[in-house]
């Protein structure tokens, strides 16, 4: 799912009231991870997912009800009811979910969120929730809460001098940076009532998108972008086909660029969260395409083609001296995992399963570094 908070700042702006549900703690077995999220209005659901069924069915009225009431809650959920139940989940687990009726609050964390995601800065979303009932435990029955929410760009987890070093929570921080992990720590405040006042930090990280540019906007092409699309990364399509390339035709990809395929590749920034995919309508294309971004940083690069076609391309490439044999070889050619793919759609899939694969590859390694 794309950034929950990128479509709650959308959502926002047509000026309705509106909660945010998230998955803060699991327990066994349930239905989406910690982190999942979704956005509801007094009407029911706007945005996301936080499993579906049973338990996305209970958060929607919870959050109707506590965005009607302006409070703030938590919900824990039991997942195990027995299989001859209709109204129970049964999954077997445990889950709390936060609901925040007040989500106007937390507009400058969700507005830095955007602005370090845009400029490709990741980071930890810390969500404080304090009991607003003026009780000690936060985790026994649902309980009204108050939220403040502070965004950690990375500089400051590992940055020479990084803020975050004080912090009593700095390694819980640092360690939910790396894994990629969302994760809840139980805490204890001062209070003037109470002296040793529960409360809970919810740890988020938050990274940008990746970004696909799909060179060729044909059958495989919009197909690639269909899924793409839904795998919670940045789409770009080029073609120098008008009558292919437009959002009409593409309509689920962020970006759709008209004009020559080889130089508009050249000209996109290419990171190692970058994946490039060419699949244009002909060799000559492809080889093109190919030339324009084998010696980019990119993170991945694959081009369709059989095993033939890859071989006499790798020849000219070495012969001519675009690329040497390690920066060819680098390229995924042929495309995709082998699943037997015959139709276009299958192709698509085998593309689009192999660009999470890689990716994720890729996340695990950066994360493990400061």
């Amino acid at each position: 799912m794309k950034n929950i908070y990128e479509s709650l700042l959308k959502k926002l702006g047509d000026k309705q009231p509106l909660s945010l549900g998230t998955i803060i703690e699991t327990k066994g077995s349930s239905p989406q991870v910690t982190g999942a999220s979704a956005i509801f209005s007094l009407d029911g659901l706007v945005a996301g997912t936080i499993g579906g069924g049973i338990l996305e069915a209970q958060a929607e009225t919870e959050a109707m009800d506590a965005l009607r009431a302006g409070e703030s809650r938590l919900m824990p959920c039991s997942l195990s009811g027995e299989i001859t139940s209709e109204e129970e989940a049964i999954c077997g687990g445990d889950v709390t979910v936060l609901i925040d009726a007040n989500v106007q609050d937390s507009l400058n964390a969700f507005q830095h969120i955007r602005n370090s995601l845009n400029d490709r800065h990741p980071g930890v979303l810390a969500t404080f929730i304090r009991s607003s009932a003026g009780t000690r435990d936060l985790s026994s029955a649902e309980k009204q809460v108050s939220l403040s929410r502070k965004w950690i760009d990375k500089s400051e987890i590992f940055g020479e001098g990084a803020e975050q070093k004080g912090s009593p929570h700095y390694e819980e921080i640092k360690n939910a940076f790396r894994e990629g992990n969302p994760r809840l720590l139980k805490t204890t405040e001062e209070n003037a009532e109470e002296s040793q006042q529960e409360s809970l930090l919810f740890l988020e990280p938050l990274f940008p998108q990746s970004h696909l540019v799909v060179a060729g906007a044909g059958h495989i092409g919009k197909a690639l972008v269909h899924i793409g699309s839904r795998l919670d990364f940045e789409v770009t399509v080029l073609d120098d086909r008008a009558e292919f390339a437009n959002k009409k035709n593409i309509p689920e990809a962020d970006h759709v660029i008209v004009g020559d395929i080889a130089k508009i590749l050249h000209d996109v920034p290419k990171t190692p969260d970058t994946y490039v995919v060419i699949v244009t309508r002909g060799h000559s294309h492809d080889s093109n395409a190919l030339r324009a971004c084998i010696t980019s940083g990119a993170g991945y690069i694959g081009m369709i083609g059989s095993a033939r076609k890859i071989q006499l391309m790798r020849k000219k490439f070495l012969d001519e001296g675009w690329a040497s044999a390690e920066k060819f070889d680098r390229v995924f050619a042929p495309i995709g995992l082998e699943i037997q793919s015959k139709t276009v759609e299958e192709i698509a899939v085998s593309i689009a399963a192999q660009l999470v694969l890689i990716r994720n590859q890729i996340q695990n390694q950066r994360r493990t570094k400061p």
